[in-house]
């Protein structure tokens, strides 16, 4: 793969950190991308180091959004043994680097010209006291709406812009016959439609008081009384058989035809495309309505752990082809999130990821793009689990609205 123009500056500076040594040592990185599609979407990554002399030691850990791979990087940490580089999520790189165990990435962020490419609400997790720690790989957004086209066409019913168009538009389902929500049933889930609907209910500002800055004041509101109110609802238009149900499954009910809507991130886009389903054709993806203007993330990153007193050169070759243009796009691609870097073409994208590039960067631009509570971009685990539990039992039946509202102001007081 050529380097050219920043990325030859970063190339070079990693080459210089290498001065006096023979040759570069293979990079051993952790993770838990085992899925297919993500496994060969890192063989770029792992064919860029390969023609620089860098060999690739494989560590994956599957399971639990990395919740595994934690317990493994923990007990090499203790041994005093650490990967060269660990796939992280948001407030996890800012825990390791409080422990001072990250390097510092500054030597081939600044050639590479980082900071102009990458949205200030990423850089927020991937730096610590202002100093680059992690390198980001991609950008999910997760207040999408999954829509089968042809169920829709068939009731006569066009994508709903606001609350009360959603409203309507799943009653109409219903009466056909179909499942208007195709939802599992497991917090997490529960969360992300939360998200939307407190985004869509409140704003922006009001989503980032009460998430991000932990207002009391914001979290006990007659607003967030009627988020919940506005999950209370939906609930009424999901199926019986939700509970614990898987997310992929849920996808594969608007797939089928069975359901109509379902609420989820980007990554269901996968599941519509691995049954062969054309973006505007056969399903539609459009924003929670209301919340048209924001895009709320996570984003999957590369911290590298410190051997030593420097960066290692392969460490920085590491880094540097993370951030190159060629693994960005080729990667998200696949992955069905979208390339982190603000300054790449996504025109072999699908639809789908040509929108979710665009409203990215618009949101970037504006100050609307918001780290998702549901997904560990708004607050430390312990809040979020906290959340999670109030949210969950509102929605199961086990809290009205009022008794929700004053339990999350309780819930985030002491979990903080």
């Amino acid at each position: 793969m050529k380097l050219t123009g920043r990325r030859m500056l970063a190339a070079t500076a990693a080459l210089a950190l290498c001065a006096g040594a023979a040759q570069a040592a293979d990079v051993e990185v952790l993770h838990w991308w085992t899925s297919g599609g993500e496994a060969g979407a890192l063989n770029v990554l792992k064919q860029d180091l390969a023609s620089q002399g860098i060999g690739w030691q494989d560590m994956p850990v599957a399971g639990g959004g990395g919740t595994q791979a934690m317990t493994v990087l923990r007990a090499r940490i203790t041994s005093g043994n650490p990967p060269s580089a660990v796939q992280l999520l948001g407030f996890d790189i800012t825990d390791w680097a409080k422990e001072g165990a990250l390097a510092n990435l500054d030597p081939v962020a600044g050639p590479g010209g980082w900071d102009a490419v990458v949205p200030e609400a990423v850089q927020k997790f991937s730096k610590y006291d202002g100093h680059w720690v992690a390198t980001p790989v991609n950008l999910h957004s997760t207040n999408w709406v999954w829509a089968n086209k042809p169920l829709l066409d068939s009731l006569g019913i066009a994508p709903p812009t606001t609350w009360d168009e959603l409203v309507a538009a799943m009653q109409k389902v219903k009466d056909a016959g179909k499942v208007a929500v195709a939802h599992g049933g497991q917090p997490w889930q529960d969360a992300t439609i939360f998200d939307a609907v407190v985004m869509s209910t409140g704003g922006p500002d009001f989503y980032k008081k009460a998430f991000i800055d932990l207002d009391p004041e914001a979290l006990g509101s007659d607003t967030m009384k009627q988020a919940f109110e506005r999950m209370t609802v939906i609930r009424g238009f999901v199926d019986d058989n939700f509970s614990g149900r898987d997310w992929n499954l849920a996808s594969a009910l608007v797939i089928n035809g069975e359901a109509a809507f379902q609420f989820m991130g980007d990554w269901a886009k996968g599941e519509f495309l691995n049954a062969g389903k054309v973006p505007d054709q056969d399903f539609l993806c459009f924003r929670f309505p209301g919340t048209q203007e924001q895009v709320t993330f996570n984003t999957d990153q590369f911290a590298v752990f410190k051997q030593g007193d420097e960066l290692k050169p392969e460490q920085a070759a590491l880094a540097t082809a993370i951030m190159s243009p060629e693994f960005q796009i080729a990667f998200n691609k696949v992955k069905g999130s979208v390339p982190v870097r603000t300054d790449v073409s996504v025109e072999s994208y699908d639809s789908c990821g040509q929108k979710a590039y665009e409203e990215m960067k618009a949101a970037a631009a504006s100050g609307n793009l918001i780290g998702s509570n549901a997904h560990g971009h708004a607050n430390p685990a312990s809040i979020k689990n906290a959340i999670y539990d109030v949210v969950t039992n509102e929605f199961n039946g086990s809290y009205d609205a009022a008794t929700a509202t004053q339990e999350l102001v309780d819930a985030v007081q002491l979990a903080q």
